[in-house]
């Protein structure tokens, strides 16, 4: 047998088995394989993706929980600053007022019947000595006599007739007003000037300026 024979004989036996020589064939047969390579390569990247977006949500989760509990202990101890505040918050102001409470039992433990000018006096220096501790406190006095009339802090009792006061002016004052800080505690009760032979307002003006009858 020559070597074309031979040749042509082992075709015919691969051809016989099923089995294709050609690299086409070849790589048809190799196309599997890659296939199956290149899903096995997205899984592992979809491990490893998962992998670090599960360990991100962990790592989230534990701040949250820290962050929540920070808050419940703030909160806490707002509370309790809270409710210290208001239980002791006129500490200092009732500190500052014993002093003139402890002058004020001395003047009571020893009476001077005999001499009631120098009781009055002890009641005057009390009474500065209590008004100045509340100055230190913001206590502002409203000194309402001589000023116009102004019914964001003077309350009008009265008005009466005066030659010696421009209309619409503050007389005289039956109750003393006050501000703390910027706010007022109470206003000056006042009687209100007005001209001779002027007839007597009733009632109180509006915001507009026009009577409206009381009651």
């Amino acid at each position: 047998m020559n070597q074309d024979e031979e040749m042509e004989k082992g075709f015919e036996g691969a051809r016989d088995r099923g089995a294709d020589p050609s690299p086409k064939a070849q790589e048809e047969e190799n196309q599997p394989r890659k296939r199956k390579s290149k899903r096995e390569h997205e899984i592992e990247m979809l491990k490893t993706q998962l992998e670090e977006k599960t360990k991100q949500a962990e790592e989230s989760y534990d701040r949250f929980l820290r962050a929540q509990a920070e808050l419940e202990n703030y909160k806490k101890r707002v509370d309790r600053e809270r409710s210290s505040l208001v239980k002791y918050g006129n500490e200092e102001l009732i500190k500052a007022i014993l002093p003139v409470i402890d002058n004020l039992e001395r003047a009571l433990d020893h009476p001077t019947g005999e001499n009631p000018d120098g009781l009055l006096e002890g009641i005057e220096i009390t009474r500065q000595q209590l008004l100045q501790v509340l100055e230190k406190f913001g206590l502002t006095r409203i000194a309402p006599e001589g000023e116009p009339f102004d019914p964001s802090k003077h309350e009008a009792m009265m008005q009466v007739e005066s030659t010696d006061h421009e209309p619409n002016t503050v007389v005289s004052e039956f109750q003393r007003g006050y501000f703390l800080n910027d706010r007022l505690l109470r206003p000056a009760m006042v009687s209100v000037a007005r001209a001779p032979g002027e007839k007597q307002e009733e009632g109180h003006r509006n915001q507009d300026g026009e009577k409206s009858a009381e009651g």
